[in-house]
């Protein structure tokens, strides 16, 4: 288990709960276009594959049309509210300090908007420890498509297989396990045991810290 030299982490559901925010913005947004809104536990298997993909799968199938304008509503609102109340998950405030001092290289890799993702991760790592910082781009495909990971293992110079990749949902086990990493879901996320490991996980852990056993 020594072999491991990176740590790419998935964003939400993995470093933060971010999932009122992101209900409530999409809510707003839907609402405004007059569709109806959905409960906050509903958004644990809307969100996870990007913007435009939450806003198709909280419209009603006759209104996918109006996904460009929720999308647009949806970002304004989530710009001006998106640290209400997400708050990073218990112990990882501790738990990404100590990785560094080991000497491990971190990373974030997220489907959240490249903007939103750096600009939630500089809020809430001030001395960010993240020496590449990735979310949702222009031209370059999402999640679970491993393009972006395998590019941020190439420039660090890190081959895919030292790598444990950490997230929440099937849609991280997919692009881990595609990109050659090891395959770490967490159970405090957004998403069930079963599905992560349907999806490919090596391991589960159910707090921050269980990370450091396989260090």
């Amino acid at each position: 288990m020594k072999r491991f030299r990176a740590v790419l982490f998935d964003l939400d559901g993995t470093l933060a709960d971010t999932l009122t925010d992101l209900a409530n913005a999409v809510n707003h947004a839907i609402a405004t276009l007059g569709c109806p809104t959905h409960p906050l536990p509903a958004y644990r298997h809307f969100v996870g594959d990007g913007a435009r993909n939450l806003i198709l799968r909280t419209l009603p199938a006759d209104k996918a049309s109006l996904a460009d304008k929720a999308l647009a509503l949806m970002r304004a609102h989530y710009e001006a509210h998106c640290f209400d109340e997400t708050r990073l998950y218990p112990g990882i405030q501790e738990l990404v300090p100590v990785l560094f001092r080991q000497g491990l290289k971190l990373a974030v890799f997220s489907n959240k908007p490249d903007d939103f993702t750096k600009r939630m991760v500089a809020h809430y790592f001030p001395d960010s420890p993240f020496v590449a910082v990735r979310g949702q781009r222009a031209n370059l495909p999402i999640k679970p498509d491993p393009t972006v990971a395998l590019q941020i293992a190439e420039e660090l110079g890190i081959s895919p297989s030292e790598w444990i990749y950490l997230g929440d949902t099937n849609t991280d086990m997919h692009t881990a396990t595609a990109a050659g990493m090891f395959p770490v879901g967490v159970l405090w996320g957004f998403r069930e045991r079963e599905e992560l490991v349907e999806a490919g996980a090596l391991k589960l852990i159910a707090r921050p810290d269980e990370l450091l056993q396989l260090l």
